[in-house]
């Protein structure tokens, strides 16, 4: 088992950049969360829980699953802090042997970049969202000036949308949303939010 980054990277993750870029995303993704006070969300990849728990008002319960126990153990933390009551972690990593999970929707932000077999851990997300449930990805645009062994250099509208529905999503919509400076592997990027239902 190779030594997880994240796990190195917990107690010092939610530097001043990452939380500005997750406010993006939370931006971006409340609207999709629309008439959902009913539903159960799964955040994948959750990390320190920047982006799922500024959504925890807007859904029934949140599952924050993320393969880096110190990076859940942060999570943890904010969650009694803001004393958010609808909220768990769990430990897992879905490439290995995902646990037996439903959902309504499923979160993914900054995470499938990297994950090697892009395919396989969509369909395992598939096979976790119930009847009618959301697949959310935020991730980079593909970007031809990253080049990183570990990390896809971002994805391609066109490439995603055909993964996503040979995976068996009905339908998905994918939009850019967001450039920055600096945000990927230090160059400047753009970010798309995928909506896919099952």
């Amino acid at each position: 088992m190779e030594d997880n980054v994240f796990e190195q990277l917990a107690k010092k993750y939610d530097t001043e950049e990452r939380m500005q870029l997750a406010k993006v995303i939370v931006d971006e993704v409340r609207p999709e969360l629309r008439d959902s006070q009913s539903k159960s969300l799964l955040d994948y990849g959750s990390g320190t829980g920047l982006v799922s728990l500024e959504l925890s008002d807007l859904v029934d319960s949140i599952v924050l699953v993320d393969s880096s126990e110190q990076m859940l153990e942060v999570a943890k933390a904010k969650v009694s802090q803001k004393g958010i009551t609808n909220s768990k972690v769990l430990y897992s990593d879905f490439t290995q042997e995902p646990p037996e999970l439903k959902a309504d929707i499923v979160l993914m932000s900054l995470v499938l970049l990297h994950i090697p077999d892009t395919k396989i851990i969509l369909q395992r997300l598939f096979n976790v969202l119930n009847h009618g449930g959301k697949l959310i990805i935020v991730d980079f645009d593909k970007n031809d000036k990253i080049n990183h062994p570990k990390v896809h250099n971002g994805f391609s509208h066109e490439d995603l949308k055909r993964i996503l529905s040979e995976v068996g999503f009905k339908s998905s919509e994918i939009k850019t949303f967001y450039h920055g400076k600096q945000i990927f592997m230090n160059q400047d990027a753009s970010m798309f939010i995928s909506s896919s239902v099952k």
